[in-house]
């Protein structure tokens, strides 16, 4: 067993849960984790804003994207593009469902809190689905409590814990180190602290690269925390 620990792949996954990117980009690296079910594969949280001016309880999803797209036409066209590519993971997205854009700050410091206790890849999940598939509100408090218990965390602590700020300075700083690292769109992925790749890549591609990371030592040049 602790060969196989020692052997375990780690992938730092920088990423915003506001970006329907992201979500199909973690389908697919799990589908190539599927191809190499003998490869122990750790997935690190690395947050990434991509709405850092967004006030706490998001923006009327209208409104953002007229903002975003300059009209509900060009919205349509590039939402489309992300339905079909999502439909070949798995992934129904629901954009019409979503009546916000929501700010993922407390989103990202409890991820964080969840890794901690073994709990992060569910949430993770959770919340990818939440948004996307179901058109949730992932800034509100109450949907990010739900979210934690689906994903097996106790609903007292993390209402505790959301009434707080432990981890934002976490989350902030985790932001700017990616930034100077030069990471302009999410996702991007970072196999054992020395390979990276970006965009929702084929799960062929990232299967390669998680063999690439098996065949060396981890390094710790790029981390996030």
């Amino acid at each position: 067993m602790r060969e196989q620990e020692n052997r375990a792949v780690e992938v730092q996954l920088i990423a915003d849960l506001a970006c329907p990117w992201c979500h199909i980009g973690l389908a697919r690296l799990n589908r190539a984790r599927a191809a190499r079910p003998d490869l122990p594969v750790r997935v690190r949280w690395w947050p990434f804003i991509l709405n850092p001016h967004l006030p706490p309880d998001g923006m009327d999803r209208a409104a953002y994207v007229r903002i975003k797209f300059g009209g509900d036409a060009s919205a349509r066209q590039v939402y489309e593009r992300i339905r079909e590519a999502g439909r070949q993971d798995g992934i129904e997205f629901a954009f019409e469902r979503m009546a916000r854009t929501p700010s993922t700050l407390a989103a990202h410091r409890l991820i964080l809190h969840a890794e901690e206790q073994g709990r992060g890849e569910p949430l993770i999940l959770e919340l990818f689905e939440a948004l996307f598939e179901r058109g949730e509100d992932i800034g509100d408090r109450d949907r990010l409590i739900e979210a934690s218990a689906a994903a097996g965390l106790d609903r007292a602590q993390v209402a505790d814990f959301l009434g707080g700020r432990e981890r934002a300075g976490d989350v902030i700083a985790a932001h700017q180190r990616a930034e100077q690292l030069g990471v302009r769109g999410v996702p991007v992925f970072v196999v054992g602290g020395r390979h990276a790749i970006s965009g929702a890549q084929p799960p062929e591609i990232l299967t390669g690269l998680l063999d690439l990371g098996a065949s060396a030592p981890a390094e710790s040049k790029a981390t996030a925390r």
